[in-house]
């Protein structure tokens, strides 16, 4: 493990990775609520139109409303630590608080393996600023830019008539976005694996690691399972079956995944977010994520977190991919919102998520 300064440059770096991510959400807040011109896409605007889709809201997440707590460590490759000095690429066993999810606004629907599914992950090196993250199984996003997101969520409005959106209105929107065509194929026509352990997960957007001599690499990362990988299976009747098959799983043995970073190549779209990098491009395997505990929401550990993908340490910033400033306003948002409420049980119970043991103490 690397020496930490303890004196002034270590306490003056530590203190400027605490300020430097409640800044750029500040930023982010600033810029989706309108504060550097009237004519962007407001934060209340977007929740208005989560809402109007089918989002549930009642103090839960306004998207990825259903989901369960994981938590575990991450241990350093070192592979990645000439690239950046964020402290999780050198150290060994830093503590990890997850979320598994489904890209959902009702945190009651049933499973589906069609379902875009997410992992989202707080690295908390015990002497160092955190890193937050929250990636999605495509490889791409079908949106560029607030506008597109706007535009999205304006063709899902669930029709008071049918209580389903338009399929007219949903199919236009590709009509209308041509530039989204590519990404949207790809989402679509992806691998679709069994369930959450065996699935990978990317970052969708870029940012940039940051050296001690200040050189900046644009990459992407994906959380890539060791675990063995098998297609979806046939859907069973159990609505729950994806997130009981990742808690028997979990209870069975820890599970886990390889922290591969995408270098860019010459020519990679580093800003835009919908736009597929190139095959042979360079990776780096920065270390191992283990998860061995996992537990409902209801009173779990990662129930108060926004895994904002701005809230990064020092070594890591981000890129000028509007997208980015658009999630961080809009998780801002959500977590304000469900802060006030009052919240229904999480469909992923205590019950569910409990050890065989745990579940027979409390019957005895």
């Amino acid at each position: 493990m690397a020496t930490k300064s303890s004196g002034p440059p270590g306490v003056a770096l530590r203190w400027a990775g605490v300020v430097a991510a409640p800044a750029a959400l500040a930023l982010g807040f600033l810029w989706a609520g309108g504060g550097f011109s009237p004519h962007r896409v407001t934060q209340d605007r977007l929740m208005s139109e989560m809402h109007a889709s089918g989002s549930y809201g009642h103090g839960f997440r306004r998207r990825h409303a259903k989901g369960v707590c994981v938590g575990g460590w991450f241990d350093a490759s070192g592979t990645a630590a000439h690239l950046s000095d964020a402290a999780v690429f050198r150290e060994r066993h830093v503590p990890v608080v997850g979320r598994f999810a489904l890209a959902v606004g009702q945190p009651d629907v049933a499973d589906n393996p069609a379902t875009v599914r997410s992992m989202a992950l707080r690295f908390m090196p015990p002497d160092a600023p955190e890193w937050r993250t929250g990636m999605n199984d495509p490889p791409v996003l079908a949106l560029r830019d607030a506008r597109d997101a706007s535009d999205q969520f304006l063709t899902q409005r669930i029709d008071p008539s049918t209580g389903k959106p338009d399929p007219a209105s949903m199919n236009g929107f590709l009509t209308n976005h041509p530039w989204l065509q590519k990404a949207a194929d790809e989402i679509a026509h992806r691998f679709v694996s069994s369930g959450f352990a065996d699935d990978t997960y990317h970052s969708l957007d870029s940012f940039l690691l940051v050296a001690s001599d200040g050189a900046k690499t644009p990459v992407r990362w994906a959380m890539v399972p060791a675990q063995s990988v098998a297609p979806a299976d046939e859907r069973t009747g159990d609505p729950n079956y994806l997130f009981r098959n990742l808690v028997a799983e979990i209870h069975e043995h820890p599970l886990q995944w390889h922290l591969m970073m995408t270098l860019a190549g010459a020519h990679d779209a580093v800003d835009d977010p919908s736009q597929i990098w190139a095959d042979d491009d360079r990776q780096i395997d920065a270390g191992t994520l283990t998860l061995a505990t996992v537990e409902s929401e209801d009173g779990g550990p990662c129930t108060g977190i926004s895994f904002d993908p701005l809230a990064l340490p020092p070594g890591i910033v981000p890129s000028a991919d509007p997208i980015l400033q658009v999630r961080s306003a809009a998780y801002m948002r959500s977590f304000f919102l469900r802060s006030g409420e009052t919240r229904g049980p999480s469909a992923v119970s205590p019950v569910m998520t409990a050890t065989p043991g745990q579940v027979e103490g409390k019957r005895s």
